[in-house]
């Protein structure tokens, strides 16, 4: 009898785009359900991936056992022991490569991040939509001979709310969660301006605030404060029960961040307000179309996009983002809604 295929899949970070992966491991799953897959990724992840068969995992310790070449080479014999037979890495970084060396013999495949024509797109040489990320993760498996059709997703039922979770909340009204903090400055609409929307939209609908760690978490207080429509979520709930939320929201606003990854993954609507960063570079929520995809005017701001990642700023480049009126952002979430 043959060996069953076993995929390692490696994607150590980060949570965004670990999230990306998960509808691509969904599809191959269902596609293939004779392979079995564990992903090499840190154990804080591993709820993203609750429901989807044949799955199973191995918590990276990088800072620890795992740490440098040593613990690499100590990481790579314990993976052997599972009965490793390919590898799809997802991440392709210099820890992958290394792993890459240990795994000499097995057929390692190593995602194509599109390096040369981000550049070109930043630069201003060519505008045009580049390949999406899922289907770059999609085509390492194809590298492996296996069929990947990312064309007609499924999306799982919506979790059951956690058991703390406030039931006046769980309302008839719509549910909108909002996540108004990134990465970088760059990728950020003002939160003066954020105020406004979340103003707007709590007055027809549920709005549940996102965030993390107490800076962006006394904020959002700040923002919630008097609105009997309006719950700041951050510090509240595991991370697994903030998916679960998630899982339930009618609709997801968030800026080019993990949270719009997070909800896409259920099938959630996400409207992403995008600043110096933009959806041509390939980093649209998962199944989401255009014109959910709030940019500022480039025929104003022409160097858009300035970086891949948000990390460049030019001079007056500061807030683009701001430029996108909040009542465009809600005229868009009310017409979405009422479709």
């Amino acid at each position: 009898m043959p060996k069953q295929k076993h995929i390692l899949v490696i994607r150590l970070s980060a949570m965004g785009d670990v999230a990306i992966s998960v509808p691509v491991l969904r599809a191959f799953t269902t596609q293939n359900p004779e392979v079995k897959l564990t992903v090499l990724t840190r154990g804080f992840f591993v709820p993203l991936f609750n429901g989807i068969k044949n799955v199973s995992f191995f918590n990276a310790d990088l800072k620890g056992v795992h740490k440098g070449v040593i613990g690499l080479y100590k990481l790579s014999n314990k993976l052997k022991k599972l009965g490793i037979t390919e590898v799809a890495d997802l991440h392709n970084v210099l820890r992958t490569k290394i792993l890459k060396l240990f795994f000499f013999g097995k057929t390692f495949k190593q995602i194509d991040k599109g390096r040369a024509e981000k550049k070109a797109l930043i630069s201003g040489e060519k505008f045009e939509q580049l390949k999406s990320s899922h289907e770059r993760y999609a085509d390492v498996f194809r590298a492996l001979g296996y069929k990947v059709d990312l064309s007609e997703p499924t999306f799982p039922k919506p979790q059951l709310w956690p058991e703390s979770f406030p039931q006046e909340f769980i309302t008839k009204k719509r549910i909108i969660g909002v996540a108004p903090f990134a990465q970088y400055e760059s990728k950020m609409y003002p939160l003066e301006q954020m105020q406004i929307v979340i103003d707007q939209l709590s007055k027809d609908y549920v709005v549940l605030l996102f965030g993390g760690g107490d800076t962006e978490k006394n904020a959002l207080e700040e923002i919630a404060k008097n609105k009997p429509n309006c719950l700041n979520v951050v510090g509240e709930f595991s991370f697994a029960e903030e998916l679960a939320i998630i899982s339930n929201l009618d609709l997801m606003l968030s800026m080019d961040s993990g949270n719009g990854h997070l909800a896409a993954m259920f099938g959630v609507q996400v409207v992403t307000i995008w600043g110096n960063t933009h959806p041509y570079a390939g980093f649209r929520p998962f199944n989401q179309p255009e014109n959910y995809q709030l940019t500022p005017d480039r025929n104003q701001f022409p160097l858009i996009p300035t970086s891949i990642y948000g990390n460049k700023t030019p001079e007056n480049y500061t807030t683009v983002s701001g430029t996108i009126l909040p009542e465009t952002i809600v005229d868009t979430i009310n017409t979405i809604l009422r479709d």
